[in-house]
């Protein structure tokens, strides 16, 4: 953990977050300033910066982050309907937070390029 970073206070439980979905290896809860209908930040438990530090030895918690995110979608009610699953990587992307975390984001019809 690292105790500077935002998201690793929260996964410590030191700081409150909407929880929605956990499993041994990662949290999911809302986005305080969400972008869509659902907006659910699905991170690690342990630090990683972003996805340019994820490496082989992160594959079972990679694997583990998917699934979380799967079954957000499908408690969401966004499983059938469609859904964005998304990783920001650096400043120009709109990355704010420096922890790995994977956006699930739905409940509108989006358009193609996102933004």
């Amino acid at each position: 953990m690292a105790t500077d970073c935002l998201f690793c206070r929260i996964v410590a439980g030191d700081l409150p977050c909407s929880e929605v979905a956990s499993s041994e290896n990662t949290l999911a809860f809302r986005d305080i300033n969400p972008a869509m209908p659902t907006h659910v930040l699905v991170v690690p438990k342990v630090h990683v910066p972003d996805a340019s530090h994820l490496r082989a030895e992160h594959a079972e918690m990679l694997a583990e982050l998917f699934e979380t995110a799967r079954q957000v979608a499908g408690q969401e009610d966004l499983a059938d309907r469609g859904y964005r699953l998304v990783f920001n990587v650096g400043a120009d992307s709109g990355n704010t937070i420096g922890h790995l975390h994977l956006h699930v984001l739905g409940g509108r019809t989006m358009g193609w390029p996102p933004g």
